[in-house]
Parts: C-alpha cells; sequence; structure tokens
C-alpha cells in the first residue's frame, strides 16, 4: 500500500476512533450530569472555602477511594502502592516485618490470628487473640486491614512499637525490629496422644502451601502416619488456585470449586495426586475464604468429616488490578461454590460433629498441640479412631 494512501487510511481509523470516545464521553457525561455536576460543587466549595487548603489533586485521589467505598463491599478496596505491595508480598509467602498475621474484628478492632512462630512478634510473646491498639502510636481505631500490615511492615532493621491487649489485661507497648519473614503455612507432625495420626495445620494459603503440604505429607508418611487431622481454624485463606491443589492432595477427581462471575461459571478440578488417608478437618469461626473451599470441597465430596464450628462465610474471590501510579484496585469480581454447588457466603460451612471448645480453650501453636487441651481435636481423633 502507497505511504499517503497508508496514512490517510490510519488517520480516518484514528478519527473514527476519537469520535466514538467523544460520543461514549458525551453520553456518559450527560446521563449522569447531576452527580459529576455535584462532585464539582462540591469540590470548588472545599477549594474555596475549607479552613485548611487541599489540593485538587488529593481531593480527586479522594474521590477515586469514594468511587470504590460507595460498592459497599468490605472485600473490595483501593490499596496504596505500600498495601499493594504488602498483599504482594503475603500472597508471594514472604515479607518483611514482624511476623503477625491480623484480622479485622468488627467489635474489637484489628486482631491477632496467629504470630509466626520464630518470628520478631513471637519472640516478644504476642499471642492470638491480642488486640493491637496502636502502631507507632496511631490508634487502629477504624483502620483498614491492609493498612495496618503495611504500616507494621518496612526495611529490615527498621523498629515499629505496637500497643498490645491481651484479652481481660492491660495495654502495654512493644517495640519490634522488623526482618525478613517466611510466612510457614503449613506445619505438621505425629501425635504422640494417638500413634499413627498426623497432625497438619495450615495457617493461610500462598504460593508455597501447595508443595509444603505435600512434602509434609510424604514427611509424616516416612514416619509411619495412617491417618491425618487437617487443621483449617483461624485460616483467612488466600490464593485461590492455592485452596484448589490443596484440596487435590486429598480428592483424586472431580470439581473443587466452581467460581461465578458477569462471564458465567467455570469449574476447578481435582489436579494431581491424592492421598487416601482417613481424614477428619477442623474448623471454626476463623476459617475462611480459601480455606473454606477447601473444607466444602471435603465435606460435599465425603472425603472429610469437618469437626469444630461453622466457618467465617466469606465466599467470594478477589482480583488485583494494578493501576498506574503503583496502587492497585482489590475487586470482587467473582463468587465461589462448593462441589455440590452451595454458596455460603455470609451463611459458612456447618460442620458435620459441631463441638464448641471448652471455656479459655483456643486452637494452639503446633508446639503446644494437646488433645487433652483442644476438644474439637479430642473428637477429631475419636472419628479417627472408627476409621481404624
Amino acid at each position: 500500500m502507497p505511504l499517503r494512501r497508508y496514512a490517510r487510511t490510519l488517520l480516518v481509523v484514528v478519527a473514527a476512533l476519537s469520535m466514538v470516545f467523544t460520543a461514549v464521553t458525551a453520553v456518559f457525561f450527560f446521563s449522569h450530569y447531576p452527580q459529576i455536576s455535584e462532585l464539582l460543587q462540591v469540590t470548588a466549595m472545599i477549594r474555596s472555602e475549607a479552613l485548611e487548603p487541599v489540593a485538587t489533586g488529593e481531593l480527586l485521589h479522594g474521590a477515586t477511594k469514594g468511587v470504590v467505598a460507595a460498592l459497599e463491599d468490605p472485600y473490595s478496596t483501593y490499596l496504596e502502592p505500600q498495601e499493594y505491595k504488602s498483599l504482594s508480598e503475603q500472597i508471594s509467602g514472604a515479607y518483611t516485618g514482624v511476623g503477625l498475621l491480623i484480622e479485622l474484628d468488627p467489635t474489637r478492632g484489628i486482631v491477632v490470628v496467629t504470630p509466626f512462630r520464630g518470628g520478631p512478634a513471637y519472640r516478644a510473646g504476642i499471642r492470638s487473640g491480642d488486640v493491637i491498639v496502636r502502631i507507632d502510636g496511631r490508634s487502629t481505631l477504624g483502620m483498614r486491614l491492609e493498612e495496618a500490615a503495611a504500616m507494621m511492615q518496612g526495611r529490615p532493621g527498621t523498629r515499629v512499637k505496637l500497643a498490645i491487649q491481651p484479652e481481660g489485661e492491660a495495654v502495654g507497648e512493644i517495640e519490634l525490629v522488623r526482618e525478613e519473614i517466611r510466612i510457614p503455612s503449613v506445619e505438621g507432625k505425629l501425635l504422640d496422644a494417638s500413634p499413627g495420626t498426623g497432625y497438619v495445620s495450615l495457617t493461610n494459603f500462598n504460593t508455597h502451601t501447595a508443595r509444603d503440604l505435600a512434602d509434609k505429607l510424604a514427611e509424616l508418611k516416612r514416619e509411619g502416619m495412617r491417618r491425618l487431622v487437617l487443621d483449617l481454624r483461624n485460616n483467612p485463606g488466600g490464593d485461590l488456585m492455592a485452596s484448589v491443589q490443596v484440596a487435590s492432595q486429598f480428592i483424586p477427581a472431580g470439581p473443587v470449586v466452581y467460581t461465578v462471575s458477569r462471564a458465567g461459571t467455570r469449574s476447578f478440578e481435582a489436579q494431581g495426586e491424592a492421598t487416601d488417608l482417613p481424614l477428619v478437618v477442623l474448623v471454626n469461626g476463623g476459617t475462611a475464604s480459601a480455606a473454606e473451599i477447601v473444607a466444602g470441597a471435603l465435606q460435599d465430596t465425603g472425603r472429610a468429616r469437618l469437626v469444630g464450628e461453622k466457618t467465617f462465610g466469606k465466599g467470594l474471590v478477589q482480583k488485583l488490578f494494578l493501576l498506574d501510579n503503583g496502587a492497585a484496585l482489590k475487586l470482587t469480581t467473582e463468587k465461589y461454590l462448593t462441589p455440590k454447588k452451595r454458596d455460603i457466603n455470609k451463611e459458612g460451612i456447618h460442620p458435620d460433629i459441631v463441638v464448641k471448645p471448652a471455656p479459655g480453650e483456643k486452637p494452639a501453636g503446633l508446639g503446644q498441640v494437646d488433645p487433652n487441651q483442644d476438644a474439637q481435636l479430642r473428637r477429631a481423633l475419636a472419628e479417627l479412631g472408627k476409621a481404624g
């Protein structure tokens, strides 16, 4: 094609695209004129009348966050660049910080789910259930989970002060030194109280979880494991594909989970080789998201019985969209269904055997596993005993 003719064709295409874009923009503007006009009025009033001057860029940045907040979805959020970095590191399974897995409790605020064994927080004596009241002097009241996590992370060797309140005790302040943390998502051992019984705890789902679980199961089998307790209590979830890979180590074939989006329904099938060991799974109100995918799949397929309490009920899947400024949008794009197509969002999964912990009991770390101090574990062992 001659150069001039090519250039004319290109100009026509560009002009056509510009007209389409202009038309779409015009339709959007006029169909939402009252709302856009209101935004412009409010921005102008703040710029001219507010006691403290505010840059227009800051106002527009706030408006962007407001758009996401208007979804009224607690799992969809605008992530500042540092918050996005923090979340990405958690998914990858390694980061620099103090070694705490935290959750947002509606009544108590930022609560410790578990300190990572061997990390700065663990060595300082911080324990599951402790409330983080302040971070570097700033109150965590009303603070988003991602913001709290980002504040506790930073360069290795730097310090952060946490005001911690154990349940029923006074607030105390602890200074921690940040260091490289490998998030340990899999812990396990043979139980002395039940010869031949393996105990494996999954604390979250990251990119290392499935491989680490396979390695741990192989190790315990070599040591004589003939049956297994899988502990998903207080596991807040994580990576969707990690949950599929974990469930696949117990389910030989068929769907692990269905996801439903605007594009339709998609099935994630079991993959790889599955163990046929007798299995009981422990769950409670802290079992959420990806952990519920695994629990629901094992229950629906009849592969395992669930013992404990009703799970959290987070049946939604979020996707991360990276923005040009290094920030990101975490947006709910799908919901998931169990193999029997149960929608457990806000409903949770009811265990096959309901066992509430005795007063003062709560799941302990791996080094403190004791059936005599854990009614749910005790019942799980009794169920495995029936299997031989």
